[in-house]
């Protein structure tokens, strides 16, 4: 199954899922490049006192410190201070599995006790196709009550995560309002977005078909991907297919400012051209 514009196959979406890996971005996205073979290995997990990577001030706003098992697992190549940071927001109804999602990423570990987010933040460092990324990843409540920041960190955050419950219809009608204050706020609709339906290890309770999550993720032209927090399907997938899309974007942005800034002949040049010629035939 493919998109149009040359989007590549449906990878994982449509067939039988499996836990995501480490050392590949396997699977599940509808856009091309996220396939097989890209290597985003996490190499460090940490949470720092007074690093606050958005915007602060909002009720329980908190910055999650993991424990000493999610801390150094590998090194990384390039100097320190030289890794791009990428700022990450999730966003979704409440009890969609933001958290728990959020927390499979970061520290491989599930939360069995349902806490409800006010807004949490976290840092993880990584690498994504060999190339190391610094990722300030903002989980924030889905509450109504809990949206005094959100003006703030929709405009401090580069890609967004939308997120909804296969077994809840609401939370993915809820979708498009995410959708709409992004743009509302950012007043474009070229910011980089995942589109997730998460807790799809309920089957016997799902409410949302696979087709209407691709269906929507078409409208917004962004990858998709099913995903379980509880069994970590396609997890990994998610935050790294979303750093590509935000890399995608800025290359996108570069070459077209090249372009733009490539001299054109002018008016003035295309008028004398003729009076060159006629002089050059007349010597």
């Amino acid at each position: 199954m493919a998109l149009p514009g040359g989007a590549g196959p449906v990878a994982g979406v449509t067939g039988q899922l499996r836990p995501s890996r480490r050392d590949a971005g396997a699977g599940g996205a509808i856009f091309p490049g996220y396939g097989r073979g890209h290597r985003s290995v996490p190499i460090f997990a940490a949470s720092e006192e007074g690093e606050v990577p958005f915007p602060r001030g909002s009720p329980g706003f908190s910055k999650r410190t993991m424990d000493s098992g999610t801390r150094p697992v590998g090194s990384c190549s390039s100097p320190a201070g030289l890794s791009r940071e990428y700022k990450l927001v999730m966003l979704g109804a409440g009890g969609v599995g933001k958290s728990a999602m959020t927390m499979q990423f970061i520290s491989h570990r599930f939360p069995e006790d349902h806490d409800p987010t006010i807004e949490d933040a976290y840092k993880i460092r990584i690498r994504i196709d060999d190339e190391p990324a610094n990722l300030d990843i903002l989980d924030t409540a889905g509450q109504a009550e809990f949206t005094a920041m959100r003006d703030q960190y929709m405009r401090a955050g580069e890609g967004f995560i939308i997120c909804y419950s296969i077994t809840d219809r609401r939370s993915f009608h809820e979708v498009r309002e995410f959708k709409q204050l992004i743009y509302r706020v950012r007043r474009t609709d070229d910011t980089p977005v995942v589109l997730v339906g998460n807790k799809s290890d309920l089957k016997q309770l799902r409410q949302v078909t696979k087709e209407e999550g691709l269906a929507l993720a078409r409208e917004f032209s962004c990858p998709f991907f099913e995903t379980s927090a509880a069994y970590r399907y396609y997890i990994d997938d998610v935050f790294h297919a979303l750093v590509r899309e935000i890399r995608r974007k800025e290359k996108e942005a570069v070459l077209a400012m090249e372009k733009k800034s490539k001299p054109k002949n002018s008016v003035w040049k295309r008028l004398k051209s003729p009076f060159r010629k006629k002089k050059d035939s007349v010597t």
